[in-house]
């Protein structure tokens, strides 16, 4: 019994010693974030970025001729060079042989009605002279008679203006059939190249508004100057200067640089696209450059006015905001931008900056707005 007796008191003493609290370590406190900075730079952006463009001819139609007829012959072909005046194809149009000669027939009704009228004019003008110079002397000629006389005359100088009328009116009506006449030559209506043929001898044609005007005859193009169309993003259509010389390359000749003015602006926005139509012009008498290609365009860029500048990889973006880690005192500060134009390496910013300040070159969501840094 004696062992047990102590045993017990020595197993307390031990869960005793075991129980001891042993002193808590204080946590140590995280070394602040070293991160590199650079400058915000105030300055003028001046550079280029590619831009899709497409080429178009000058101007381009569908010819189609003024008067209905049957095609009769067409002198061109896809690839002809044509100039401005040139007949291209003549109609033919029986019903206008028809109606010329009726015309001209009415013509010389209306002429031969005027010369029978002028001739009665002056047989019935020379009547009453005649009687006009008797009636002054007394009971020779009744006063009846000359006033009669006088009135006739009157009547037939009304019938020789009415005459007169009626010859101009046909004199016009037969010039009308002989300009529709002219109509059945259809001639280029300016220089260029027919890039499209349609129809052929045979086929019945007419203005593009009536039944027979289906199909145009050719297509005409003006390929010794060329619209270079292109679309700029709205972001870069506030400096757009005309004048301005643009380069510009096409696939089938790469490597070669082209260069054209800026001619037109369309100064409206497309909202499908949010890009502004601007027009360049290009020579091209030598017929290097096809239309319809496209073409893609070195589109310069530069602001009227400096503005903040960071190194590309300054900028952070979460779910929510865009912005760059300034730092001040040691301390981060996360600073809302909007950005811009972005050239050798650098992109501008819009925001709470000054000239000089110093933002993270890497910047991101980890460090945290209001931590320390220090600066290496």
């Amino acid at each position: 019994m004696t062992p047990r007796r102590f045993l017990i008191p020595a197993l307390f003493l031990l869960a005793g010693v075991g129980c001891e609290s042993k002193p808590t370590s204080q946590p140590k406190e995280a070394p602040p974030q070293s991160v590199t900075v650079a400058p915000v730079e105030q300055r003028e952006v001046r550079s280029s970025i590619p831009l899709p463009a497409q080429i178009a001819p000058w101007e381009v139609v569908d010819v189609y001729p003024k008067v209905t007829g049957f095609l009769e012959t067409i002198r061109v072909d896809r690839g002809s060079r044509v100039r401005v005046g040139e007949v291209i194809a003549h109609l033919s149009a029986p019903e206008l042989v028809a109606q010329r000669s009726q015309a001209e027939s009415a013509l010389q009704a209306a002429q031969a009605q005027l010369a029978a009228a002028q001739a009665k004019l002056a047989s019935d003008e020379g009547t009453y002279q005649h009687l006009a110079a008797a009636s002054k002397t007394p009971g020779v000629v009744a006063g009846n008679d000359v006033t009669i006389a006088k009135q006739t005359a009157a009547a037939d100088r009304a019938n020789v203006d009415a005459a007169s009328n009626n010859v101009q009116s046909a004199r016009e009506a037969l010039r009308a059939v002989t300009v529709l006449q002219g109509y059945l030559d259809v001639r280029a209506p300016f220089d260029g190249v027919v890039t499209q043929r349609n129809l052929h001898p045979g086929a019945l044609i007419g203005p593009s508004s009536g039944q027979a005007g289906t199909q145009a005859i050719v297509q005409i193009e003006n390929l010794n100057r060329l619209r270079l169309i292109v679309p700029v993003p709205e972001a870069y259509a506030g400096e757009i200067k005309e004048g301005a010389k643009v380069p510009f390359t096409v696939p089938a000749y790469p490597g070669q640089k082209f260069n054209a003015p800026v001619a037109r602006v369309s100064h409206s926005v497309s909202q499908s696209t949010r890009t502004m139509a601007v027009e360049l012009d290009v020579a091209n008498s030598d017929g290097k450059i096809t239309p319809g290609a496209f073409a893609n365009v070195e589109w310069p860029m530069q602001r009227a006015y400096p503005t903040m500048q960071v190194p590309s990889s300054a900028i952070a973006t979460d779910l929510q905001r865009t912005f760059v880690i300034r730092i001040r005192d040691s301390k981060a500060e996360w600073v809302d931008v909007k950005t811009g134009i972005s050239t050798e390496g650098k992109t501008e910013v819009f925001g709470a900056l000054q000239p000089g300040e110093k933002v993270v070159i890497n910047a991101t969501d980890a460090i945290r707005a209001g931590s320390t840094v220090s600066l290496h």
